[in-house]
């Protein structure tokens, strides 16, 4: 275990990378005041589906003032987002060894409407450390410029757009995904990737993708 702190934005099923520094680290802090970043994880996942990896992306509510803080962005429910997303993933997962034991506890994320994006990525996260049977340890920031004190700040490390890996600590353990044999592994994909594939192993994997003294210590 860590004791440095590490600094996380929210996300949308966060990735297998936010999980890994997630079970490392002896207290984690999500940032909740920084205004909200377009084409990140916060309010989007990426799974493997028949035509590779896709992304699956939370619409919200576009306001016409200032940028709006992260803790009070809305979600929009104007589409029908949520049946497509949840298709998506049935269609995706259908086949995986643990997809038909954990869809019950999932699907009321895609039928229920929460209000705020924040609010909503806290709850999945719940569920998800109920799912790996890790402790719900997140603190939720106080103010976006105090960052606690010897913080390990990932907010923008974890991130789509980075074509490479930032974080040297973090090495990706590779394990059977659905379309392996099509597309061979494909790393760093959503947490439902490796909880509906791997199961109650996935603590192993996670736990296997981090070299901590490589990066913090």
């Amino acid at each position: 275990m860590i004791m440095i702190p590490v600094l996380l934005s929210t996300a949308y099923f966060a990735p297998v990378h936010f999980y890994a520094r997630y079970l490392h680290h002896s207290v984690v802090y999500i940032e909740q005041y920084e205004h909200f970043i377009k084409q990140t994880y916060r309010n989007r996942c990426v799974i493997a589906a028949g035509n590779g990896a896709i992304p699956l992306i939370v619409p919200v509510v576009k306001g016409r003032g200032p940028k709006i803080c992260l803790k009070d962005l809305e979600i929009s429910y104007d589409t029908a987002w949520q049946h497509n997303h949840w298709q998506s993933i049935v269609s995706a997962y259908n086949s995986s060894p643990y997809f038909e034991y954990y869809q019950d506890e999932l699907l009321p994320f895609f039928q229920n409407k929460t209000k705020f994006l924040l609010d909503y990525n806290l709850q999945i996260h719940e569920t998800i450390c109920r799912f790996l049977e890790i402790e719900n340890k997140v603190e939720l920031t106080v103010d976006f410029e105090e960052v606690p004190d010897e913080t390990f700040n990932l907010r923008e490390a974890i991130s789509p757009k980075n074509t490479k890996i930032t974080d040297g600590a973090f090495q990706p353990q590779p394990y059977i995904q659905v379309f392996c044999e099509k597309f061979g592994f494909i790393p760093n994909l959503s947490i439902l990737d490796l909880i509906f594939n791997e199961g109650p192993n996935s603590h192993t994997v996670l736990m296997h993708s981090i070299k901590a003294d490589e990066s913090v210590l």
